[in-house]
Formats: C-alpha cells, sequence, structure tokens
C-alpha cells in the first residue's frame, strides 16, 4: 500500500450476538491504526479507512477472527443450498430438553432419581459444554485482546455454578450444593433471550431490507443474431453493464439505472423517492433501477451497473449512517467499556458481604451469579443503534437519506432554517416571459438570442438552463474563451476579441437604471438588450414555511437574486427576513454567523450554495440538485418536496427522543436490576431471562419509530 492512501473497507461480520461485540471489534481497529471506524452491530456491517503501512487485510481478519467472529466481504452470500437453522436457535434446541428434565425437581414430583448429584451433572454437562462452546470461547478470545465483552459475565456465573455443583457432588456435601439447574438455565436462557433479540433487531432493518430486494430481479435483455435480429432472453441484473439494452414491460421493475430509447410509460419511483405518484417517461427519459412499470412498455439502454446504481449508493449510504454513532452515545460508551470488570468486582463483592452477612456459601454464591447475569452492558449499546436503524429506515422509506447520525441529533435543536431561492423555493423551471433590445445597440434581435444561448450553455444555473432549452434551436458561437463569474454571469469572448458579458443588474448597474430584470447583455462593456423570466413556486413551499413557523422556528430566505424578486416571493410564503443579491461567497459568511449564534439548517441546490450548506449545522439538498450540493449537504431529499422538510426534522427528533429513552431504559435497568440481585431477590435463572428481555424492551422502543406522528 503506498503511502497517504486509504483504501475503503466495508466488510460484513457474523457472531456479533450483542453492542458490547460490537465496541470490542472498533477497539480492535482503532489500535490498529484504523481511521473512521463504524461498526453497525444491527446489520453486522463494518466500514473503516485502512490509512495504515503495511497493516494488510488479511491481519485485520485474523485478529476479529480470534476475537470470536467471521468476516466476509459485504455483499457476498454465504453457499448454501438450503436455507440453514439459525445458529443460536440450534444451540437452544440442543439445551433445552436437558434444561426442561434438570428443572423437574423444583416441582413437587415423586423424582427422586432426579436429587442424585451425578444424574444433575450428566444432563447438565451437554448444556454446560455447548454454552462454553459459544460463550465461553467469547470470552475466552475476548480477555486474550484486553478487552471484556458480555459473554465474559455468562461464561463467568455458569462456570460458577456449574463447578461449586461439581465440587459438591465429588465430596459429597449434599443438594443445597447442586446449582446444575442454574447453570443449566442460565445458559439456555441467555439462548432464548439472544435469539429472541436478534429476531427483533431484524425487524429494525426491514425498511433497508425492502430496498435490498428492489436491486435483485431479473432483466430482459436486448442482443441480436446473426441476422441482426432482435432476441430476448432473460439475465440477472447484477450481470448488465453500461451499453447493455433492456426491454422493460408493465408490471415490471427497471433491473438498472438507464435511459429510455423508445417508449412511453408510468413509472412509480416510491422506492427512492417516497412519492407513489407515477412520473411519466419518455424517449431520453432517465429511469432509475428499483423503480416499477406502472404502464406502458420501454426500451432502454443501461447507464450504470447494480454496483454503481442510484440505490446501491442509497443503501450504502443508509448502511454508512446506521454505523455512526451521535455523541449522546459517547458515555453510553465509556461505561460499556469498563462495564464487564466493574460487574466482576461487585459480583466479588457481593459473594463476600452475602457469605459474612448469611454464613451460607451457597446463597452467597447464587446471588454473586445473578449479578454477573442480569447485568447487560448490551442495553447501552444497543441503545443508540437500534433507534437509528429504525430511524435511517423510515427516512430512506419516505425519500429522505441522512448521511451521518450526527444530522439527527443536530435536528434536535434546529430553531433557524435558511433557504435558497432559485431551485428551492420555485422550482427552477422557467420560461422566457419578455426580452428587450436596449436603444441604440448595434445587435439584432435574432444576434441576442444567439449570444445568449451561446453562453448561458455552458452555466448551470437555473436560468441559464432554461434559456438554453427555450432556444436550443440557435446555432452556437465558437468562443475564444469563455468563464463563469461566480453569483454573477458568463463572460465571453469571440475569435475578433469581441467581449459579451450575460448576467445580473450588476453588470450593468452603471449603464442603466433598469434593475428588475433577470437576464442582462453586455457587448464590449455597453448594454445591448436584457431578459424577463418567470419562475414557479416549489409545491409545499408554503406549507413548510408554515409549519416552521407554527413550532416557532425563525425562517430566512437567502438568495442570490434581485431584492424585489426575493421580498415578493417571501411574502407570498409568509417568510419574515430576506438576504438578497448575495454571492457565494457573502451566503456562507451569512450562514456562518447565524450558525455561530443558534443552530441552523440551510436548504440549497445550487454550486454557488455549497459553501453555505458545509457552514450551516445542517445542510439540505434536494434530488435535483447540483452534485456539489449533495455531496457537500449532510441530508438530501429525494423527491424534492419541501414538505417532506418538516418530516426530516421530526424524524430526527423523535429517532434522538427514542435514543435517549433506550438509553433511560438501559441506565435504569442495570441500575435498579444489580442491587435487587445482590439483595438475593433474584434468582439466576430469572437473572438470565431479564437480561435478554432488556434487550428486547429497547428493540420494542425502537420500532414505534415505524408508525409514530413525527411531524
Amino acid at each position: 500500500m503506498e503511502s497517504g492512501s486509504a483504501a475503503q473497507v466495508n466488510w460484513k461480520v457474523e457472531g456479533m450476538d450483542c453492542a458490547n461485540c460490537a465496541l470490542s471489534i472498533s477497539s480492535y481497529l482503532t489500535k490498529k491504526g484504523m481511521a473512521s471506524v463504524k461498526v453497525n452491530p444491527v446489520s453486522g456491517e463494518v466500514f473503516f479507512e485502512n490509512k495504515r503501512i503495511g497493516v494488510s487485510e488479511d491481519q485485520l481478519k485474523k485478529g476479529i477472527a480470534d476475537l470470536g467472529y467471521t468476516v466476509r466481504e459485504a455483499g457476498i452470500a454465504e453457499n448454501t443450498s438450503q436455507p440453514r437453522m439459525h445458529k443460536l436457535l440450534r444451540y437452544l434446541l440442543i439445551c433445552l430438553p436437558f434444561t426442561a428434565v434438570l428443572m423437574l425437581h423444583m416441582l413437587p414430583l415423586p423424582l427422586h432419581w432426579l436429587m442424585n448429584g451425578w444424574v444433575q451433572f450428566a444432563l447438565c454437562l451437554p448444556v454446560y459444554v455447548t454454552g462454553m462452546y459459544f460463550f465461553g470461547r467469547s470470552a475466552f478470545k475476548s480477555l486474550r485482546h484486553g478487552i471484556a465483552n458480555m459473554n465474559v459475565l455468562i461464561a463467568l456465573g455458569s462456570t460458577a455454578a456449574f463447578g461449586y455443583s461439581l465440587a459438591g457432588t465429588v465430596l459429597q456435601l449434599g443438594s443445597s450444593y447442586l446449582f446444575y439447574e442454574s447453570a443449566a438455565a442460565i445458559i439456555t436462557l441467555v439462548f432464548l433471550g439472544n435469539y429472541l433479540e436478534e429476531l427483533a433487531i431484524a425487524k429494525t432493518q426491514q425498511s433497508l431490507n425492502s430496498l435490498v430486494q428492489h436491486q435483485e430481479v431479473t432483466a430482459n435483455m436486448i442482443a441480436f443474431d446473426d441476422k441482426y435480429q432482435e432476441v430476448i432472453f432473460p439475465l440477472p441484473n447484477d450481470q448488465l453493464k453500461p451499453g447493455d439494452l433492456v426491454l422493460i414491460k408493465a408490471g415490471e421493475q427497471v433491473p438498472a439505472d438507464s435511459r429510455v430509447l423508445t417508449g412511453t410509460a408510468s413509472v412509480d419511483e416510491a422506492i427512492i423517492t417516497g412519492e407513489s405518484r407515477p412520473v411519466e417517461k419518455g424517449p431520453k427519459s432517465s429511469l432509475i433501477g428499483g423503480s416499477l412499470l406502472t404502464g406502458g412498455t420501454l426500451r432502454a439502454q443501461v447507464t450504470a451497473g447494480t454496483a454503481q446504481s442510484v440505490l446501491s449508493n442509497i443503501i450504502d449510504l443508509v448502511k454508512r449512517a446506521q454505523g455512526d454513532k451521535p455523541p449522546v452515545q459517547l458515555l453510553a460508551d465509556r461505561i460499556s467499556a469498563v462495564f464487564v470488570p466493574v460487574v466482576v468486582l461487585l459480583a466479588v463483592l457481593t459473594f463476600l458481604v452475602s457469605f459474612v452477612v448469611l454464613h451460607d456459601a451457597g446463597a452467597a454464591l447464587s446471588r454473586s451469579i445473578a449479578v454477573l447475569v442480569i447485568a447487560c452492558p448490551c442495553a447501552m449499546g444497543l441503545a443508540t443503534p437500534a433507534a437509528i436503524a429504525v430511524g435511517l429506515g423510515r427516512a430512506a422509506r419516505s425519500g429522505i437519506l441522512f448521511r451521518n447520525a450526527h444530522s439527527l441529533e443536530a435536528f434536535n435543536r434546529i430553531s433557524t432554517v435558511i433557504f435558497d431561492k432559485t431551485g428551492t423555493l420555485t422550482t427552477g423551471k422557467f420560461v422566457i416571459r419578455t426580452w428587450q433590445l436596449s436603444p441604440g445597440t448595434v445587435v439584432s434581435g435574432a444576434e441576442f438570442r444567439q449570444l445568449l444561448y451561446s453562453l448561458e450553455k455552458f452555466s448551470g444555473h437555473p436560468l441559464a438552463r432554461s434559456i438554453t432549452e427555450a432556444w436550443k434551436g440557435e446555432t452556437a458561437i465558437r468562443w475564444k474563451s469563455i468563464e463563469e463569474i461566480k453569483g454573477v454571469g458568463m463572460k465571453g469572448v469571440t475569435m475578433d476579441n469581441t467581449m459579451y458579458e450575460a448576467g445580473s443588474y450588476r453588470l450593468a448597474a452603471a449603464l442603466t437604471n433598469e434593475h428588475h430584470h433577470d437576464i442582462y447583455l453586455l457587448k464590449n462593456g455597453m448594454l445591448s438588450g436584457w431578459l424577463d423570466m418567470q419562475d414557479e413556486t416549489r409545491p409545499g413551499a408554503k406549507e413548510a414555511v408554515a409549519y416552521f413557523s407554527a413550532k416557532g422556528i425563525r425562517t430566512i430566505l437567502l438568495s442570490g437574486d434581485r431584492k424585489e424578486k426575493a421580498d415578493a416571493l417571501a411574502e407570498q410564503l409568509g417568510i419574515a427576513e430576506v438576504f438578497a443579491e448575495q454571492t457565494p461567497a457573502q451566503k456562507m459568511d451569512i450562514v456562518e454567523k447565524l450558525s455561530a449564534g443558534t443552530a441552523t439548517a440551510m436548504i440549497g441546490d445550487g454550486i454557488n450554495d455549497a459553501p453555505a450548506l458545509a457552514r450551516a449545522g445542517v445542510g439540505i439538498a434536494l434530488s435535483d440538485a447540483t452534485q456539489v450540493a449533495i455531496q457537500t449537504a449532510d441530508v438530501v431529499l429525494m423527491n424534492s418536496d419541501l414538505f417532506k422538510l418538516p418530516e426530516a426534522i421530526g424524524l430526527g427528533k423523535h429517532t434522538l427522543l427514542t435514543i435517549r429513552q433506550n438509553l433511560f431504559w438501559a441506565f435504569f435497568y442495570n441500575v435498579l436490576a444489580i442491587p435487587f440481585a445482590a439483595a438475593g431477590m433474584i434468582v439466576p435463572a430469572a437473572a438470565a431471562l431479564l437480561m435478554g428481555l432488556s434487550d428486547i424492551v429497547l428493540v420494542v422502543i425502537s420500532l414505534r419509530l415505524y408508525v409514530k406522528k413525527v411531524c
């Protein structure tokens, strides 16, 4: 690996049965010098950057394997011809019959043979061996690397009960020394709890899994035989590559990102935008892989393979964001890192104090085992990932993409929302209302159109795109040089060194008092004419502004457009504060000043908005924004509907609220449960069951986000 290079790594790690395991893997990779480490205990995804020279991925895989986990590349499925039984369920079914028989001696039944220590030993041994194979190996490997995971507590608790019982059996100390049923019950009930927990956690991934399922479709590949006759045959879409031709019929999914060649159809893009209203597509229209044709037939050319598709990028973005940790989780991580040693110490103290007070080693051991087993570092580690998985999953289903978990937390503090104007509050789709030549100009009407078209075709501004579309039949001038003046307009020099400029009133301020026009054309510094355009307000803009006003959130319009137009739009939408005629640098300065005193969100769509989006507390872009704006933003609204903005902010706030509720439950559970166990009010078997149920409670609290009203 070359110096300074950074390999982006994405692995799927199997065997993480608790959030504490994720912390172990994260700590290991960080110790090895890996950067930007993200471990998601919910999905098993691991992301990091390998900037360390001399540390290979094979070495890292071996290290993680030594911790007790299995590494495979993300997206590579296990090679199996038929579905396999879940590992935890398999272990549970092995242990359950032996444990059930062992527990019978606690019932008022004439089963005297069960009171024999060696019979109980024989029944407990298969359960103990199974438990040590799973929990014991993991505990040993984690301790060997200096990281104590949750399985250390389970292994210690069950081993203490089994070892004490075996000593009592060998020395024939009587039934009061037999805790075989506790050892078996701990292992069996923890297997049950972990299995139920994994089933519950899988529910938190249902939105993301539904996106993944839309990636796996069959394409109708179009090819040609030796007589150049069209041949159509089925092909898995993961084998498609750019340039391939496909046939898509009504009721079928678009197999890959494509561009329509022939045909018209209605397409449901809800999988991407969250909006189920069909969109009409025709020649040259773009198709998103995973969307559904509700009517019509299309022939299309693939523009991106499955791995590079819009849907694939969305899935990857959500997975990375799910592995992110907001600041609220940092306290829980610090506690989880020392939790296991502290619990072991508490268990030892419980045994010593109980033995001194009760003078009964069996009772003292029972209490200390209960302390070991009931403590649950998983609850604290799972509090954030479970809530984030559900929150981000619901957001993705609604067409709202968060780049990181920090944005979710930042939304909770938003008190000011800053809107760009053109392309954000308005659609950015303009029509030419009127144009006029300046008195005395030597430029003709035909030249005026040709010059504006030739200049604006090199600009990405919404006004420029609309002019180019309206006058696309004009013959373009070949320029000697052409450049964009940021926040002002375009400047071009012809082959005969004539200079033309097209842009805002700033270009013509010294030449005319006519300041209310949209585009001015200058020839060698002299005014040649102007043009007026008409824009339309984006659907949902007025409702979004009204929502924020009702919530007491300050709204600001920040635009490079003329003050008259900005004021008119602000009055129409109900925005009280306006900053107009601002350059990109001025926009950035204003956002920076506003963000210094309050938590801000900035919504923009253009290249000139990118610096301001980066300076805002939360930068938000629309899906039809420029790539620079999208890459800079923290949140992307995939259907460009501004009324999704309140939902995005609501999801952010309620996800953070859910995280806090989860953390409260996790801390409350451990603070309450450990003293009860130490006081002898909870037996080891009940402690094992309660430990497993505590995590399930967190998942249930998190799953409420799927149906909760957030705005």
